[in-house]
């Protein structure tokens, strides 16, 4: 595997290597990531990994600093999963003059996550249309377990017209059901243990919508209840699909989806199953959970969000 530091060094390597597949990471990588490089292999004759720390899509009062910066071990992963080039620039390498040009994404990006991450989404575009001129690969790999972010993502190429394909992979997940995450770590040993329970009662929820219930209050107040400590606001309501959801006649199946985060951390939760509504009709349900609140103290608001997409009858 090659270790490249710079834009000019990538480019003459990538010069005539043939179909590139791409997986973008901020490192502290785990069995998620790497799993996103074995897919990728299936996609490309070079497969690129870049591990930055994208100081964009962090809050003035989030963990920039503090995130878990693993480059060696990460590194090792890599050459084990037989990734042919490790691109991991300099803060300099990528922004040598002030970012004043930014990637402005549509309204879906100030929902779930978004609303509790100003401007996160943003800078997430920036970077990741930034390293998509500087890799300009056929392909590249994003985990469903963002699943907000890869349909923000998907659209932004959409709209520039790139010419990438933009491959989803599954949620990878620990024994017990919670979704595998650079920012587990945060989590206290009290936390750990009551994450699954958070994918739990989610599923359940968009379970129960799907069989066709929609007292969402009666849902919400169960919610509430069956998960320890899931303290704040739990809102459960439908919406119809939107510019940026499923166009009628393109409905995907149901998707679950949920994050959650305590203190540092935050679970990207998510369990999808190929289901139809009452009515016959394929639909999309995406239940999401974001926990709101600084990020150097314990969070103690929950928002939960059920979306019914695609569905005329919500």
């Amino acid at each position: 595997m090659e270790l490249i530091r710079t834009a000019a060094e990538l480019a003459a390597r990538l010069d005539g290597a043939g179909r590139v597949a791409f997986v973008p990471t901020m490192g502290n990588l785990h069995a998620g990531h790497l799993e996103l490089c074995r897919i990728a292999r299936r996609h490309g004759d070079v497969v690129v990994t870049s591990i930055f720390v994208n100081r964009l899509q962090f809050g003035p009062n989030e963990d920039f600093d503090r995130y878990p910066r693993t480059f060696d071990a990460d590194k090792a992963g890599l050459e084990r999963e037989g990734v042919d080039v490790l691109f991991a620039p300099l803060e300099q390498e990528m922004y040598p003059t002030p970012q004043q040009y930014r990637v402005v994404p549509p309204a879906i990006a100030d929902e779930l996550e978004g609303a509790f991450r100003p401007g996160f989404f943003g800078g997430v575009c920036t970077v990741v249309l930034k390293l998509f001129n500087l890799v300009q690969p056929d392909a590249a790999v994003f985990g469903k377990k963002d699943r907000q972010q890869l349909k923000i993502v998907r659209g932004m190429v959409q709209q520039f017209n790139l010419p990438i394909e933009i491959v989803p992979a599954e949620t990878v997940r620990a024994d017990d059901g919670l979704a595998l995450s650079s920012r587990n770590g945060y989590l206290s040993a009290d936390e750990r243990r009551e994450a699954p329970n958070l994918h739990r009662v989610l599923r359940g929820i968009a379970d129960a919508i799907i069989a066709g219930r929609h007292d969402y209050a009666n849902l919400e107040s169960t919610g509430r209840a069956g998960g320890p400590r899931l303290e704040g606001r739990l809102h459960c309501h439908p919406q119809r699909a939107g510019p940026a959801h499923p166009a009628p006649g393109r409905i995907r199946p149901p998707q679950r989806a949920a994050g959650a985060g305590r203190g540092n951390a935050r679970d990207d939760a998510a369990d999808r199953q190929h289901r139809r509504h009452p009515a016959g009709r394929e639909g999309l349900v995406e239940c999401s959970c974001s926990m709101g609140g600084s990020v150097t103290q314990t969070v103690t608001a929950l928002s939960c969000r059920i979306a019914i997409l695609g569905h005329s009858g919500s």
